[in-house]
C-alpha cells in the first residue's frame, strides 16, 4: 500500500514539473502570436509540434517571412504555408530568396498572398548574373487589401496594361527594372491612393525618361547611383507633394519637376550638370530646404521669391557656395534659421558678411572635426 502511495506520489509530483514548464501555453492566445512573431517563420512553424494547442498556433501569425539560398523545397513550403494561412488578413509576407526562380513561382506565391488578403508584401530577390524575373502584372488587375510594396533587386516590370492597386499607400523600389516607360506609367497611375514612393535606381539601366505622375504623393525620395554620363533623366508631376529627397542626380539630360505647388521641405543632393532642369525654381513654396549641390551647377532662378522660406541649410565645401548663400538670402524674407555645414575654413568670411544677417539665427554645425583640426 505504502509502494503504491508513493508510486502514485511521484506521479502526482511529476505532473505537476510537466504543468510548471508548460505555464506558457496557458499564456492568452494574443500573447502566445506576439511571442511567435519574433521568431523566424520556419522556427515559429516548428512549435506546432510541440503540443496540441500549439499545433496550429503558429496559423494565426500575422506577419510571415521565409529566406532562402537553396531551390529544393523552399517554393514548397512557403506555398503549403500560405495555404494552411488561417488569418482573417496576413499583415506581412517578407520573401527574401538568393536563387534564381521563375516568373510562375513568384507569380504562385504573390497568388496566394492576395488571396489572403496581404497588407505588406516584401519581395528581395539577389540574382543579378542570371537576370531578374518578371513582376506578374496580371494578378495585379484589382487588388484592394495592399497598403504597402516593398521590392528589392533582380525583379522587371513588365506592364502593358495598368494594375490596379486601390489602397497601395507606401511604394518602395530599389533597383527595380522597367522594360520600357509604360511600364512605368502603368505601375504609378493604378495606384491611386500612394502616399510615399522611394526610388533608387541607375537611369542607364532601363528606361530613358522617368516619370513620376502621382497625383495622391505626398513624399518622395530619389537617388540615382549613376556616376557617368547619363542619358535621359526624371519628370515629376506630383501636385500633392509636401516632401521631396533628390540625390545623386548627375549629368544627366533633363530634371523637371512640374508641378509641386505644397512643398513643404525639400533636401537635394550632390545634384549637377543637368542639361535641362528647374529643381531650384520648383521649391519656390518650401518651408525648410537643404542644398549640398557638388558642385554648385544647376540653374538659380534669378527674380523668384521664396515667400514661405523659414529655413536654409547650405554645404559649403564646394565652389559657388557664396554666391548661392547670397541669392538666397536675397530671396527668402520670411528666413529665421540658416545652417552652414563644414565652414570652419570660411569663419573669417563669414563674421565679415555677419552683419548683413540681421534677424537670421545663425547655427555653425561643424560635422568633419578633422577640418578643425587642419585649420
Amino acid at each position: 500500500m505504502e509502494q503504491k502511495c508513493k508510486i502514485g506520489g511521484e506521479g502526482l509530483r511529476n505532473r505537476d514539473v510537466v504543468n510548471k514548464d508548460d505555464r506558457i501555453s496557458e499564456l492568452p492566445e494574443p500573447l502566445l502570436l506576439h511571442i511567435l512573431s519574433s521568431l523566424p517563420t520556419e522556427t515559429a512553424i516548428a512549435t506546432s509540434v510541440l503540443s496540441k494547442s500549439w499545433k496550429s498556433l503558429w496559423k494565426m501569425l500575422p506577419k510571415l517571412k521565409f529566406v532562402s539560398n537553396n531551390h529544393q523545397t523552399f517554393s514548397e513550403n512557403v506555398c503549403r504555408s500560405l495555404i494552411l494561412h488561417n488569418a482573417p488578413v496576413l499583415d506581412s509576407l517578407h520573401l527574401e530568396v538568393g536563387y534564381k526562380c521563375d516568373a510562375l513561382e513568384l507569380g504562385l506565391w504573390i497568388g496566394i498572398a492576395f488571396a489572403r488578403h496581404v497588407r505588406k508584401l516584401v519581395l528581395e530577390f539577389y540574382f543579378e548574373e542570371e537576370g531578374s524575373v518578371k513582376f506578374p502584372g496580371v494578378l495585379c488587375r484589382c487588388n484592394n487589401t495592399l497598403e504597402s510594396l516593398i521590392l528589392k533587386g533582380s525583379i522587371l516590370f513588365d506592364l502593358p496594361y495598368p494594375v490596379c492597386f486601390k489602397s497601395l499607400r507606401e511604394l518602395y523600389l530599389d533597383h527595380v527594372n522597367f522594360k520600357d516607360e509604360e511600364s512605368v506609367s502603368n505601375l504609378f497611375c493604378g495606384c491611386p491612393c500612394l502616399e510615399n514612393l522611394v526610388v533608387h535606381r541607375e537611369s542607364f539601366m532601363d528606361v530613358e525618361s522617368f516619370t513620376i505622375a502621382v497625383p495622391s504623393l505626398q513624399r518622395l525620395t530619389l537617388e540615382d547611383e549613376l556616376y557617368a554620363q547619363g542619358v535621359g533623366g526624371y519628370v515629376i508631376n506630383t501636385p500633392s507633394l509636401k516632401y521631396l529627397d533628390l540625390k545623386g542626380f548627375n549629368v544627366l539630360d533633363f530634371c523637371l519637376i512640374e508641378n509641386a505647388p505644397e512643398l513643404v521641405e525639400a533636401k537635394i543632393t550632390e545634384v549637377s550638370d543637368i542639361t535641362n532642369e528647374n529643381i531650384l525654381e520648383s521649391l519656390a513654396s518650401a518651408k525648410r530646404l537643404s542644398l549640398y549641390l557638388s558642385p554648385l551647377k544647376i540653374k538659380y532662378p534669378v527674380g523668384k521669391i521664396f515667400y514661405q522660406l523659414l529655413s536654409l541649410e547650405i554645404h559649403t565645401d564646394e565652389e559657388e557656395w557664396w554666391n548661392l548663400l547670397s541669392l538666397m538670402l536675397d530671396s527668402s524674407p520670411k528666413l529665421q534659421i540658416l545652417m552652414l555645414i563644414d565652414v570652419s575654413h570660411f569663419i573669417s568670411q563669414l563674421l565679415f558678411f555677419s552683419s548683413a544677417l540681421s534677424g537670421i539665427m545663425m547655427i555653425l554645425n561643424f560635422t568633419l572635426i578633422s577640418v578643425k583640426a587642419v585649420y
